[in-house]
């Protein structure tokens, strides 16, 4: 499945299994168990699945092109600092240190962060600045005192509101006055979308996980099917626009990462040539903020400013 597209995050809080509480536990203690076992969860997930080459795979170079292109429109100047908060194993920090741009990395997933390291020490004249264990809700660095940060997987991995909001508010606090944010969400629309377009539509145990992400946008994959992904949340446009807003931001804009071109039948034959590959960009980019098109790509991305 498509949606294993996604980046590590912070660890999520999310609404308490029934089976097995107490009714007499505290609502405090239910929260903790709760986010102690959706991190367990997701840092098992990302500790199977190889992050580092997904970027490669299926149709993620459109995005991983995508996003760069995002991210250079508005970036300032090296040597800015930058965190990628929820960086996974550094594809994204690595690429912006070889510019020269000063990158602290930060990861729940032990396995990324050693990754990271190792890409980063791959490239000795331009390294990361740190690669460090962490939680995007709560960042080590002084009130303002970065010039950007990414979150390009916190905001669908935190399941609940508050939480995104907290990291939200949490990168607001540590960028200087003019600084920016880039926020990656997951469509709402997603697995609609990749399932009728993959094949597995028709897969019974998958119905039900369909179901709650169309009704809800709280993806759970019940299946034990690691091709369908883990915990998330799925944002319609406006949502995210609106966490974003609440956080304090002002939205820069709100933009289709991969628009509709995730979903083209000969993918890989147009990647592979140069010429296609840029009219299929030049088209992406062309509808990007297109409000009737934003929630047919699988990526969405705001861009905030302090």
């Amino acid at each position: 499945m498509a949606l294993t597209m996604a980046r590590a995050a912070t660890a999520p809080s999310k609404p308490a299994r029934m089976l097995g509480l107490s009714p007499l536990m505290s609502s405090a203690r239910i929260i903790r168990m709760s986010e102690e076992d959706s991190n367990r969860e997701i840092v098992g997930f990302y500790t199977v699945a190889d992050e580092a080459s997904r970027l490669r795979t299926g149709w993620c170079p459109l995005e991983h092109a995508r996003t760069q292109e995002l991210i250079l429109r508005y970036l300032p100047p090296a040597p800015a600092t930058i965190i990628d908060a929820g960086g996974a194993s550094g594809v994204y920090a690595c690429w912006l240190a070889a510019r020269g741009y000063r990158v602290h990395l930060i990861d729940p997933v032990p396995k990324h962060v050693e990754q990271a390291r190792a890409a980063s020490a791959q490239q000795p004249d331009h390294p990361l600045a740190a690669a460090e264990i962490g939680d995007a809700r709560h960042l080590p660095q002084a009130d303002s005192s970065v010039d950007a940060v990414l979150l390009l997987g916190p905001l669908y991995h935190l399941v609940e509101k508050e939480d995104r909001l907290a990291c939200l508010r949490e990168a607001h606090r540590v960028l200087r006055s003019g600084g920016l944010v880039w926020g990656a969400a997951i469509s709402h629309f997603a697995s609609l979308f990749d399932s009728l377009s993959s094949g597995f539509f028709s897969d019974l145990v998958f119905a039900p996980v369909l179901a709650r992400d169309l009704e809800e946008g709280q993806h759970r994959n019940s299946t034990g099917n690691l091709l369908y992904f883990t915990d998330a949340f799925f944002h319609r446009p406006g949502e995210l626009s609106r966490e974003f807003l609440a956080a304090g931001f002002q939205v820069v804009q709100l933009a289709a990462v991969e628009g509709p071109g995730w979903l083209a039948r000969d993918f890989h034959h147009l990647w592979n040539d140069p010429v296609q590959r840029e009219r299929l960009l030049a088209v992406v980019r062309q509808v990007e903020s297109e409000p009737s098109v934003l929630g047919a790509s699988s990526h969405l991305m705001a861009i905030g400013r302090k």
